[in-house]
């Protein structure tokens, strides 16, 4: 027993150690997902990526609207807040893992504003869809 709460506890120290990757906006994107399955983005073209955030309206008032969002879910610390990028932490409630979220927003057609959006694991292989169903979340709260 003593061993397994040992493991446990490496396990939620490695968790909150480990560095983020680079990560932030390159050319007019963001940066894309790796080849492990624990990303979600809707600038890839993976079979299993979303699409966009739609807004009808200002990315003044979108950004403002994704903030609200974001500061409603739990665990969640803004990093870095820019006028058309915003990146997050989401910590696990069990161990404390980091998955680091970004947001982009650009201007699209007829005062629409797009938000694209990347979330992705610090640590291991598979999320087990853990980053999909936060960014499915995200949109259905945003939607309302």
């Amino acid at each position: 027993m003593k061993k397994l709460y040992l493991l446990l506890c490496s396990l939620a120290l490695v968790g909150c150690s480990v560095t983020p990757p680079e990560l932030g906006i390159s050319g007019e994107s963001l940066k894309d997902c790796p080849a492990t399955p624990n990303c979600i983005s809707s600038m890839n073209n993976g079979s299993g990526d979303m699409s966009p955030i739609l807004f009808n309206g200002s990315m003044a008032n979108a950004k403002e609207k994704l903030l609200s969002v974001i500061h409603s879910l739990p665990r969640t610390t803004v990093v870095e807040e820019r006028d058309n990028y915003i990146r997050v932490e989401f910590r696990s409630q069990l161990f404390g893992f980091v998955d680091d979220v970004e947001f982009l927003l650009s201007q699209a057609q007829s005062n629409k504003t797009k938000i694209d959006f990347r979330s992705a694991s610090r640590l291991g292989l598979s999320d087990l869809g853990v980053n999909k169903a936060r960014m499915e979340k995200v949109t259905a709260l945003f939607a309302k």
